[in-house]
Formats: structure tokens, sequence, C-alpha cells
């Protein structure tokens, strides 16, 4: 799958863009459940919220599971990335992010390069966020929310927020936010189960708690140019990975061949 021109203008102005259905109903359902089998795991990979049960997120589902294996070389994600950056990639972050219903706390103010370049120095900003929704998301139950254009302002500054919510993030304090909103505005891109959305690494980003009785799955390939590999290990390898090898695209049917799968065996 590649991008138009019209969608790579939007990315470079915007910092995001938005693919409707990207991936099939049946497709979608099959990842859909594998994330809830994930969040019933007792692994380090499996954050929990604050309240010490519900599922906050889950890391390198990839390296675990075989449906997320191959959507971490799915060419339908891997090839518009690749196409932005210029190169080959490697997967710096795999994250599926629960958000569930009731329980789903927020997600703060931040820039995803923010962290990649302090606690990974990963060089420059050659990477980018590539999101697959696993379920409807809806304004009722926790969208993300960008600001957008706030991608061409390069690393802005930000504290380590250690208290807000159970897993630690570098934030934006509120004046800044509300600063950079007054200038950009903000949009919450939204949209059935099987789209995907893109994002800059350094677009400022966040989403509210989810009290809606609707859970909101969401999975993060975060991939990063492979000349541009992170330079500091002090993260766990499961969060921030140091295998730089570049994906290779598996064929645009390999969900369909697990969906396939059960029924060939009858």
């Amino acid at each position: 799958m590649r991008l138009n021109q019209e969608q790579i203008a939007q990315f470079e102005r915007e910092g995001y863009v938005f693919l409707p259905e990207v991936f099939t109903p049946e497709e979608t359902r099959l990842l859909n459940a594998e994330a809830q089998r994930i969040y019933g795991l007792e692994r380090q990979e499996v954050f929990r919220e604050k309240d010490g049960t519900t599922a906050r997120t889950a890391f390198a589902a990839h390296t675990f599971s075989e449906p997320f294996r191959r959507v971490a070389a799915h060419p339908r994600l891997v090839g518009p990335v690749e196409q932005l950056l210029g190169g080959q990639c490697y997967i710096h972050q795999f994250k599926i992010n629960a958000k569930a219903a009731f329980d789903g706390d927020v997600w703060q103010w931040h820039q995803d390069y923010g962290t990649w370049s302090r606690d990974d120095l990963m060089p420059e900003p050659r990477a980018m966020n590539i999101a697959l929704f696993l379920d409807d998301v809806t304004e009722f139950n926790g969208p993300l929310m960008f600001i957008p254009g706030s991608h061409r302002l390069g690393v802005v500054e930000a504290g380590h927020d250690l208290q807000t919510t159970s897993y630690p993030l570098w934030t934006l304090d509120h004046a800044t936010v509300r600063r950079l909103a007054d200038q950009g505005g903000l949009v919450a891109p939204k949209g059935p189960a099987g789209s995907v959305l893109m994002f800059h690494c350094n677009l400022v980003h966040a989403s509210p708690g989810n009290i809606s009785p609707y859970d909101r799955s969401i999975v993060y390939v975060s991939l990063c140019e492979v000349t541009n590999h992170i330079r500091q290990f002090k993260r766990p390898d499961w969060i921030a990975h140091r295998d730089f090898t570049p994906i290779e695209p598996l064929a645009d049917d390999c969900l369909a061949e697990l969906i396939r799968a059960p029924a060939a065996a009858e």
C-alpha cells in the first residue's frame, strides 16, 4: 500500500494522515481477540492501570504472538512508513494500548520523539507511529487528540511525569499545550475498527480517559529508519528494541492465512 500525493501533503502539513478501513472486519476481529487474550497474561510486558488489574498497555506483543508478529511486518503498515521516511525501517517499539471501558486512564500531552531522544538517544526524528484501530474509535471512548502542525516545532521542553498514571512519560505543561492548541487547534481522528492513523514522532498528542462502556484498543507500531537507530539502552529491550534488522514485509494476505487456517484443519 502506498500513499497518494494528497495524503503525503497532508502528513507534511498536519503531521498525521487518517486511512479508514485499511484492514477487513475479519482481520480486525482476529487481532482484537488476540489482544484480549494478551491483556489477561501475567507478563512483564503487560502494564496495568493504577487499579492494578485493568490492562493499560502491552509491549512487544509481536515477540510472543503470531498474529501480532504478522501485523508488525504487514505491508499495509510498513509500506507507507518506509515511503515517507525514504528507506528501510526497524521496529523501535510495538505496543497495544487497551483504554478499557470505564477504567482506561489518560495518556498525557507528549511527543513520542521527546522520549525516544531523551531516554533512548535516537539521533533524529526519522521515525513515526502507525496506529491500527482494533475497536471503533468515537468521541466517547478516549480518541487520540492531536495538535496539527506541532511536529514542525522540533522537540518541545517537557518534564518527566512519574505520578499521573502508572506509566512514566515526558509530558508538556499546561501553558505549553494551551499555547500550541491556540496556534494549531485540536483534532481527534475517529473511525471504524480496521482504520489506520499515521503520525509524526514529534506531533503533540494525548488521549482522555475512557469512562464510556466501550473499549478502545489500538495497536501502535513505532518504526525508525535503520541508520537512525537508538544509541542508548537504559530501557528494557521489550520497550525500546535493540534489533535494528530491516523489516521484511510479509504478504498482504498474511492475516487472512490465520483466519483460513482453522477452517482448513476441519
